[in-house]
């Protein structure tokens, strides 16, 4: 009997419960449709979501919105790897991914930072929340892997929409080792050896009004990232905003894009921004010291907690973390504990990653650098005023130069602290350059406007880690000396199809075949393919064999002479030129026999093998020979292409399947009105069900983009459905 009662309490508690949320939720529900209804969302003929709010705060209502309709998986994946909870919901497997995490994104802090931030800011982040939370409201058959509910100061987690922040430099297997003794199971795949990584980064080029035929400012945005990592959409208020572009999801700012007077594009950057120190670490009784200067201080330890999911279960790893006032320590090398410093601004970064959207010009988009918060970014810009910009790392702290920071630095020598940062003025900066045009491909800027371009003698070594690449001398040989530049002819320079990187190796093959004896073996083996190369143009395309055998002997020659060079690398074409005939033909040998092998013979068209292929939502795509896919025919930015597709076989294929590289590429006008063109890889919606899933993947894999519907007049014919949120 007792337990009938003990039952039939809980029972009237539970319900009881639920009675008291439906209550506290009415008043949230009511307020969430009253600002679904100053929100109208065009969805034009891609799916391309416009959004169109009387505030500001409607508009970010409105485009979480879409992003959630749109992938909400993908949205709650990148918070989950934001916060460091992807744990909770992919397994132990991601335990130390997240200890990474947790070591500088602390909820308690963040939710401190929220509520001192200033006012406009909080209702941004007060809309982003509930316009994912409407979604959720309005849509209980999709069902969050954690994140059950948003909260507004979660925006702060996730404030500059870099595929990798700065939090990434941590290494994952070192700081496993420092903090635990279970295998580290890798949380992204990892090139094999027989491969190397591809180079990530992305493409800007703007062309200044002297060197186009309307005489007016051109931009080229290209982020290369991993495929369907941004939403492609427009946000519009009455208040000024007029955004259009890439917006990685789950943020509620256009990332790189443009609005009716400015466009900005965000390319990795070489900058030192995050430096190592030393500590000197003793135990005294229970405690640890460090040394600094004359003094020992105490390390501060704190506890993490980091839950995994285990089947149906939840558990958790706890871990004690050290600090000192560096930042958290994250490795030891010998001898020494290593603590690292990187930028955490996320209320300045939040604040500059919004206004910027907003900037009218060159003065106002400089104002908002002055924030100095974007740390891993190089910028390029331009505007209807006619001006171009290149704005070099955003966050780079003042250092003492006689200190070596590509190293760890002595953290007990005080001489090694930050002091300040550096001020736009003192950093690498281009504005309106003699050359009429600027570019980054993630190289140095030393080259960013040719002649016009900075002098590196004129700055820290620390500003530039980084070094030229072949998408880098590429960009330059499609820009200079040109005049006269279109939306069409600047197209044609993001998708022209020279390959640079094999402007010294080809010759170096063809010399070696060239010197060496008729009677030897290994000349009649390859003088067929000898013949195809020795009139390459050093050209992609998908019908080329010479590309096939280029990439397929570069990827070998490579491995060979111990380079796995990524980009220009003037070491690795040096060593291919210096490397014995031999070994460069028995290496062009293996690389025929390797395509013969896998497509049946060496003569294989470059589109046979590499393709585009996008079968199912996954974030991890299953490839498949046998599945659906297209052929692409521009290559890995490692060979120089400046339209990037890095692609690889998987288990159980023949064909290389492309992961990343163009994500998103548009060309834009600036003038009385902008004019512009865009493309988005696959298409707009994660649902395979959806006519926008797959729906731009043949003009991406040729480069043939779209219109883009800027002006609410440009929607007309266009238009799929128009509505409010939640209808």
């Amino acid at each position: 009997m007792k337990r009938y009662v003990k039952q039939a309490v809980l029972l009237l508690a539970a319900a009881s419960a639920a009675l008291a949320f439906q209550a506290a939720a009415a008043p949230e529900a009511a307020r969430w449709q009253q600002q679904a209804g100053r929100v109208s969302i065009v969805r034009d003929d891609w799916g391309i979501a416009h959004v169109y709010g009387r505030s500001d705060a409607d508009a970010v209502f409105g485009m979480m919105y879409t992003q959630a309709e749109d992938d909400f998986n993908r949205v709650e994946t990148n918070y989950l790897n934001a916060m460091g909870r992807l744990a909770e919901a992919e397994g132990e497997g991601r335990v130390y991914q997240d200890l990474r995490m947790k070591l500088f994104i602390d909820p308690a802090a963040l939710k401190s930072q929220y509520a001192a931030s200033p006012a406009w800011l909080k209702t941004l982040m007060n809309a982003f929340a509930d316009g994912l939370n409407y979604y959720l409201s309005k849509h209980p058959e999709v069902k969050p892997r954690v994140i059950q509910r948003f909260e507004p100061w979660m925006a702060l987690a996730f404030t500059e929409g870099s595929i990798g922040g700065d939090i990434e430099r941590v290494n994952l297997n070192q700081l496993q080792a420092f903090y635990g003794k279970d295998a580290v199971r890798r949380a992204f795949y990892q090139a094999p050896e027989s491969q190397a990584a591809e180079p990530g980064g992305s493409n800007g080029m703007a062309i200044g009004p002297s060197n186009t035929v309307a005489h007016h400012a051109l931009l080229l945005i290209n982020p290369h990232t991993s495929f369907f990592f941004r939403s492609e959409l427009q946000m519009v208020s009455e208040q000024g905003l007029n955004a259009y572009g890439a917006v990685t999801w789950g943020q509620f700012f256009v990332y790189q894009g443009f609005n009716e007077r400015t466009g900005w594009m965000h390319t990795s950057s070489g900058v030192d921004a995050v430096d190592e120190y030393l500590e000197t670490v003793q135990k005294r009784g229970d405690r640890f010291f460090y040394k600094y200067g004359n003094e020992e201080r105490p390390l501060v330890a704190a506890p993490i907690t980091v839950p995994y999911r285990a089947g149906n279960a939840m558990v958790e790893k706890k871990f004690t973390v050290y600090r000192t006032h560096h930042g958290p320590i994250v490795r030891e090398a010998n001898g020494k504990w290593v603590s690292i410093r990187l930028m955490q601004e996320p209320v300045k970064a939040l604040m500059q990653s919004y206004t910027r959207t907003k900037a009218k010009d060159y003065k106002t988009f400089r104002q908002t650098m002055e924030l100095q918060a974007n740390s891993s970014n190089n910028t390029i810009f331009a505007d209807a005023d006619g001006d171009i910009a290149y704005f070099h790392g955003n966050f780079i702290p003042k250092r003492d130069t006689s200190f070596d920071w590509t190293k760890p630095v002595d953290g007990s020598n005080p001489a090694t602290e930050w002091k300040g940062l550096h001020a736009v003025d003192e950093t690498p900066h281009l504005l309106n350059p003699k050359s009429g045009w600027l570019y980054n491909t993630n190289n140095w800027p030393w080259s960013a406007a040719g002649p016009s371009s900075p002098k590196k003698e004129d700055y820290p070594a620390y500003v530039e880690s980084g070094g030229e690449s072949a998408r880098g001398l590429h960009a330059i040989r499609v820009l200079r000396n040109t005049k006269n530049f279109t939306l069409d002819s600047l197209l044609a320079a993001a998708y022209d199809s020279y390959l640079t990187w094999f402007e010294k190796p080809i010759p170096a093959l063809i010399k070696a075949w060239d010197e060496t004896p008729a009677a030897n073996p290994a000349k009649a083996k390859v003088a067929a393919q000898i013949a195809l190369l020795r009139v390459w143009d050093l050209r992609w395309s998908v019908n080329s064999v010479p590309t096939s055998l280029g990439v397929f002997w570069g990827e070998d020659i490579r491995r060979r002479v111990g380079g796995g060079g990524r980009g220009a690398g003037t070491s690795i074409d040096d060593a291919i030129a210096d490397a014995p005939a031999e070994q460069l033909l028995h290496s062009l040998a293996a690389a025929s026999d390797k395509l013969a092998a896998d497509f049946g013979t060496w003569k294989t068209p470059w589109g046979d093998i590499n393709r585009f292929q996008r079968l199912t939502g996954d974030i991890v795509q299953p490839f498949n020979d046998a599945g659906a896919s297209i052929p692409v025919g521009f290559t890995s930015a490692q060979w120089g292409s400046l339209a990037s597709f890095g692609a690889r076989a998987y288990p159980g294929t023949k064909k290389w399947y492309g992961t990343t590289g163009n994500s998103f590429v548009a060309v834009v006008e600036f003038g009385d009105r902008v004019r512009a063109r865009a493309v988005t890889a696959g298409g707009e919606s994660g649902d395979p069900k959806s006519p926008h899933f797959n729906d731009q993947a043949k003009r991406y894999s040729t480069g043939e983009l779209r219109e883009v519907y800027f002006y609410r007049a440009q929607l007309q014919g266009h238009t799929q459905r128009e509505y409010h949120p939640g209808n």
